[in-house]
């Protein structure tokens, strides 16, 4: 790898990230009234977890020669903007669980869910207002992450609008895992390449390296959603395909199953909500045979070698060994 982090190193410098970030990221919430609308507010961002966004923040303004100090709240702020999507998100799926614990709105109810997640969602822009930077770039900051959250909330509707067996284009798909999940990531990575003093092109540059970081990540997620393994990922498998999700996958098998038996077995299931996991393994099958879920993974590779070429606008640095192996990460995570 060039000398970059191998990928147990990765880990660990996420995991040191994460711990020095949890400091700043418990520091904006204060105690206040009522009570359980600030617990609420605390408990997604508070419980931990890899982090990912948050630290390349710190990662890109170092990266370009800045001070990562000088990035920290940028990175609580879109570690809380993150966190609020996933409160909502999880709301709308009618999800249970998170990260292993209950999901906020079983937790505290629907309306506190609700607030919590645009409690979390004000006090990030508050944040990013008070950054230690000068006007024009808290201007840009503001631009490009209030940009991503307009984004991400169109791909979120898409996401939504793809659900119960509707078909998209693989280009459809793309769109909207570049708007429901990338947004944020190049926000980020954007935001605190300006924060560390970069010039445009290198800013665009960063930009479209966590741009496509992102789709690749969100394209491996949707993989793991299908054959992950439930205790490895702590995700559900196989409910994407009860959902009728238009996910790589689907949208490949849909134009590539030969056999016209299972092509009509795969319609049949997908978006089948009360599918049996004997159905779901039949799915899994028809994808192999299709050799689908090889597409997808050579297509995330190719979006991930886009992402690490995009760097060569960087000068050579730990921090930029650290965002190539970052990007070689996100396709580790088991199968």
């Amino acid at each position: 790898m060039d000398g970059r982090p191998e990928m147990t190193d990765v880990k660990k410098i996420l995991k040191q990230m994460s711990d020095e970030l949890s400091k700043p990221i418990e520091s904006y919430i204060e105690d206040e009234l009522p009570a359980n609308l600030i617990e609420a507010a605390r408990q997604y961002p508070y419980a931990g977890g890899k982090r990912m966004r948050p630290a390349m923040v710190i990662a890109a303004c170092r990266a370009v020669g800045g001070d990562g100090r000088k990035a920290v709240p940028l990175a609580v702020a879109i570690e809380y903007i993150h966190n609020f999507t996933l409160i909502h998100d999880d709301l709308m799926d009618g999800d249970e669980k998170r990260r292993g614990m209950t999901t906020s709105h079983v937790k505290y109810g629907m309306p506190t869910a609700v607030l919590a997640g645009d409690a979390l969602f004000a006090k990030a822009f508050q944040i990013i207002a008070d950054l230690d930077a000068d006007g024009e770039t808290v201007r840009d900051v503001l631009r490009v992450v209030s940009q991503s959250v307009w984004d991400l909330a169109r791909g979120q509707q898409m996401d939504i609008n793809n659900e119960n067996g509707t078909e998209v284009t693989m280009d459809e798909y793309i769109e909207t895992i570049r708007l429901k999940t990338s947004v944020l990531f190049a926000a980020g990575a954007a935001g605190g390449a300006m924060i560390g003093g970069a010039s445009k092109e290198v800013v665009d540059a960063v930009h479209g390296y966590a741009m496509n970081l992102g789709v690749a990540f969100q394209m491996y997620d949707d993989i793991l959603g299908i054959v992950g393994d439930p205790a490895v990922t702590g995700k559900s498998s196989g409910n994407d395909i009860r959902k009728g999700k238009s996910t790589v996958i689907v949208c490949h098998a849909l134009k590539n199953i030969a056999d016209r038996a299972d092509l009509l077995v795969f319609r049949d299931i997908l978006g089948k909500t009360d599918a049996t996991d004997a159905e779901i393994d039949e799915v899994r099958s028809i994808l192999r045979r299709a050799c689908s879920l090889d597409y997808a993974i050579e297509t995330a590779e190719d979006y991930i070698n886009k992402a690490v070429d995009c760097l060569d606008a960087l000068e050579p640095s730990k921090d930029k060994d650290f965002m190539i192996a970052l990007a070689e990460y996100t396709m580790t995570r088991t199968l």
